[in-house]
């Protein structure tokens, strides 16, 4: 599998040790910054690009997920999830990674660096990784009806307020 993955100064560390860790398992990381430590980076730039990365490989039919990470993940979070396709979830333990894919389809996590340490951090993204999409009806419909109003700022008879 594709994994794209992004970060601050915050994750820089996570990143790298990251990077070895799922090439090792056999994925292939695509790393979109930073490669060096700044205090005053801006992530979301890194972030978005990591989403992009993994709605373009999708769509093209390669199978791909991505990882940010940051101080607290929020902001990495909301970053990947102003990408069209991209449906990025913070996850805080084994649960909600698992979840994030099972009920939601989740192709990004996020990630707070200064939240955990490197060894829940690891086990979070490998369930994530693990945990396939449940694919079940209800979980299939409400993620068109995300899809549906990411595209045309409505969800056909939802009661969307405008």
């Amino acid at each position: 599998m594709r994994i794209h993955l992004a970060t601050d100064h915050a994750g820089l560390e996570f990143s790298q040790f990251l990077q070895t860790h799922l090439s090792a398992a056999g994925h292939e990381v695509i790393d979109h910054g930073p490669v060096d430590y700044d205090a005053l980076d801006d992530y979301p730039a890194f972030c978005i690009n990591a989403a992009i990365g993994v709605v373009r490989d999708q769509s093209a039919g390669v199978s791909a997920l991505g990882i940010v990470f940051g101080g607290s993940g929020n902001g990495e979070q909301m970053a990947a999830n102003k990408v069209a396709g991209a449906r990025a979830a913070l996850v805080w333990s084994i649960s909600t990674a698992e979840l994030a894919r099972q009920h939601n389809d989740a192709n990004v996590i996020s990630i707070g660096a200064r939240q955990h340490t490197l060894e829940e951090a690891v086990s979070f993204i490998d369930a994530f990784i693990a945990e396939p999409f449940s694919g079940d009806e209800r979980h299939v419909r409400r993620i068109a009806q995300l899809a549906e109003f990411e595209t045309t700022g409505d969800i056909a008879g939802k009661g969307v307020d405008h």
